[in-house]
């Protein structure tokens, strides 16, 4: 397991451009420059769209960070070129049919334990959060769930 666990939270729009590159890179803006420093091979990421509430998938952190400003990303301010990058390693990739709906399991996170319930997606309006592991567990093992719930759905069809 990573020595940090994180949370990218992303627009619609970057988060196909990343998956459309095989995830394989991450990068972000200017103002993450010290949280980008931070991040480490081995790593672990969760990945959340904005728009959807939903949690997409788990990447690993291969790399330390790096700067580069070849265009990828769609910028949200003008300027901006998601300079600080990591290169990563897709582990958990659903389906949208398995996306985990944030509005049931992100209530239950310890990370959001000082907002008031009814604003919690506002905690997520960032797009870079250092989690607790426990977090990370506990939305990485709904995946899991969602994965082998999906394949014994499809074994049982077949039969």
């Amino acid at each position: 397991m990573g020595r940090n666990y994180w949370m990218v939270s992303t627009t619609l729009d970057d988060f196909e451009v990343t998956r459309d590159r095989g995830y394989s890179i991450f990068g972000m803006g200017s103002k993450y420059r010290r949280r980008a420093q931070r991040m480490q091979p081995d790593d672990r990421m969760l990945l959340y769209v904005r728009q959807l509430r939903k949690w997409t998938g788990v990447v690993s952190i291969t790399s330390g960070y790096f700067e580069d400003r070849t265009p990828i990303w769609k910028p949200q301010t003008r300027g901006e070129d998601y300079r600080y990058r990591v290169k990563i390693r897709p582990e958990i990739v659903l389906g949208e049919e398995d996306y985990i709906d944030a509005l049931q399991l992100a209530p239950r996170m310890e990370y959001l334990k000082r907002w008031l319930p009814e604003l919690w997606p506002l905690a997520f309006f960032d797009t870079l959060h250092l989690i607790p592991q426990r977090d990370f567990s506990l939305i990485e093992g709904e995946m899991k769930r969602n994965i082998r719930n999906r394949r014994s759905h499809n074994r049982q069809s077949r039969n």
